[in-house]
């Protein structure tokens, strides 16, 4: 158990149809990446690109969710593992950017532990702990490094509004290329990526491009004009069906559910948000909504992943959902991302009418969904949401902020404290689910995301 752990890192370099795209793959977006900047990002594609296109972290997981090196070529830990020594000084710049509240950092809570950051020499940086730990901090797969000799001059609680965000230069195996707001990010392959990296990507370009209609996003891949797209389940029928194309199912952490505002009444009355979660019908919803892509929820974390705590079962109980009401009337708005049918929430709005809870459904774009529910800003009453999570279960302590709870550090305290605050009524976990144009190869999706294996797909002829 450490205090101190020592990181030598290697130094990156910085800085029509689908025949006729050559080595340029298209991938389809339902929403705006807004940054790519990972102190402040949360959107879950722009997290990945962060991590596996334009930047660098420190350590990564391969495939069986082991942290390997990565930015990071080794570690040393001092003898009371309180101390942890990884240039050095975009790795201290970052770390402590990170560490600072006004920065509004999303995984702050996981560096609570950290007590100092210092770059040793250009090449080494020293972290050091309050207490021993276990092993390498999960964070440090997932905080991307920041070149802090372009963003020092940025006062920490200004980051969100950098002008590096949208016009980034990196230190990953693609850089930046162009960004039009709403429309797409272009990111051509870096040829001097290190060799000791991975080398360089076997695209020419990525083109992450915005089509928020599922319909619109599905015509476009049947029509060879996306190289990738996600895909609503009820559709994977139909793409399994063509020839060119191909369906990724995945496994993901990715819970889903219905965030309470406990900040406001009537969600602020724990009696109030169980008899929510006892009327939802959960079994249904993976039936019937997700065709089976997904597994009922019964808590934050799916059952196949390290630190997994067994929750209770969820039924559905409609009759103890109105003895916990007592005849009360309540009412409230759920917010949620789309402009569609909603069938999701329509199945939800439903149930909750048949037990006297009355549900108005309001739907948004993903940037205002996530700017009205977001930890600082807290304006709505419910919020349909599907969280993604990391390995180190980071991810319930944000979540648990959301809903204006604060959640145990520990994971296993963390679950226990979801199942009996209940904040969130937890729905299902769900599966990844990409429909692929099959000239694209080298292709792994898998818990860790959809772009892990960026840098190894390739276009056959």
């Amino acid at each position: 158990m450490g205090r101190v752990l020592l990181i030598g890192v290697a130094l990156a370099a910085c800085g029509g149809g689908a025949t006729r795209r050559g080595r340029t793959v298209v991938y389809a977006s339902g929403a705006d990446l807004q940054s790519v900047n990972p102190l402040v990002t949360v959107h879950p594609l722009a997290k990945q690109v962060e991590r596996y296109v334009l930047l660098t972290t420190l350590l990564r997981y391969d495939s069986t969710l082991a942290p390997q090196p990565y930015l990071a070529r080794q570690w040393t830990w001092s003898p009371d593992r309180q101390m942890l020594a990884t240039s050095a000084r975009d790795v201290a710049w970052t770390l402590n950017a990170a560490r600072d509240p006004a920065t509004g950092y999303p995984r702050l809570n996981d560096l609570a532990d950290v007590v100092f950051v210092n770059d040793r020499d250009d090449s080494t940086v020293v972290i050091r702990f309050a207490r021993p730990q276990r092993g390498i901090p999960d964070v440090l797969t997932d905080l991307a490094i920041l070149p802090g000799y372009l963003l020092d001059s940025v006062p920490h609680a200004a980051l969100r509004q950098a002008a590096w965000n949208t016009h980034p230069v990196g230190n990953g195996p693609f850089r930046f290329v162009s960004h039009e707001s709403n429309r797409r990010w272009v990111f051509a392959a870096n040829p001097d990526f290190p060799q000791a990296l991975g080398g360089a990507p076997l695209l020419e370009r990525l083109i992450v491009v915005v089509v928020d209609e599922p319909t619109t996003k599905l015509a476009a891949l049947t029509a060879g004009e996306i190289d990738f797209a996600g895909i609503q389940p009820a559709h994977a029928a139909f793409v399994r069906r063509r020839p060119d194309l191909a369906v990724l199912d995945y496994a993901v952490i990715y819970p889903y559910g219905i965030v309470f505002n406990t900040r406001r009444p009537p969600l602020d009355d724990v009696r109030v948000r169980r008899a929510v979660a006892l009327a939802v019908d959960r079994r249904e919803i993976v039936d019937g909504y997700l065709y089976g892509f997904g597994s009922v929820a019964d808590g934050p974390v799916p059952p196949d992943v390290p630190g997994y705590l067994p929750g209770r079962p969820s039924p559905t109980d409609p009759d103890s959902a109105r003895r916990l009401l007592a005849g009360r009337a309540v009412a409230f708005e759920l917010l949620t991302v789309g402009s569609g049918e909603a069938p999701l929430e329509q199945m939800i709005q439903a149930r909750l009418a048949r037990v006297g809870v009355q549900v108005s459904i309001r739907q948004l774009e993903l940037g205002a969904f996530l700017d009205r529910v977001n930890a600082r800003r807290h304006d709505f009453d419910a919020a349909v949401l599907g969280t993604s999570g990391d390995p180190g279960l980071g991810y319930l302590g944000p979540l648990a902020e959301l809903a204006g709870l604060r959640a145990p550090a520990e994971p296993a305290a963390a679950q226990r404290f979801f199942r009996d605050s209940l904040p969130v009524a937890f729905l299902y976990h769900g599966r990844g689910v990409q429909g692929m144009n099959r000239r694209v190869q080298g292709v792994r999706m898998d818990v860790r995301g959809e772009l892990p294996s960026v840098t190894r797909w390739h276009v056959e002829p």
